[in-house]
């Protein structure tokens, strides 16, 4: 079990790595699983606009792509950020930085847990789940 953080294409930023990890195990936790192996990949847009044409056959832009590694209650994955887009997000709904970054980090667990956001009912779910775990930070 690891959870891991890594930098492409962009200047690499302070991260509280320990409070970051486990409130990410307590998150995965609270939602009755396990934490697997966890990478998280900060990266520029263009980093990540290739990453969506490549595997996922989409021309546009994303703050985040999961790929979903899941195997029963073992929750695994790698998480894609955009942080070109955490930024632009953070200035647009008018938060910090920090919270927006951790929204994001919380929204792919969140996937990884099962939690999809594509009709409105989910998306609802998925807000207030964030908003719930944001609290925990």
């Amino acid at each position: 079990m690891s959870i891991n953080f890594y930098f492409e294409e962009i200047e690499e930023f302070q991260l509280d790595l320990p409070k970051s990890k486990k409130w990410i195990k307590n998150t995965i936790s609270k939602e009755g699983s396990q934490p697997g192996d966890i990478t998280f990949i900060f990266c520029s847009d263009d980093y990540l606009l290739e990453i969506n044409r490549q595997y996922l056959d989409h021309d546009y832009y994303t703050d985040i792509i999961t790929f979903d590694y899941v195997e029963g209650d073992l929750i695994s994955g790698d998480i894609f950020i955009s942080v070109d887009r955490v930024r632009e997000n953070a200035a647009t709904f008018g938060v910090s930085f920090l919270n927006e970054l951790n929204r994001i980090v919380i929204h792919g667990v969140l996937h990884l847990l099962g939690y999809k956001d594509k009709e409105p009912e989910e998306k609802e779910l998925m807000t207030t789940k964030e908003d719930t775990y944001l609290l925990d930070y």
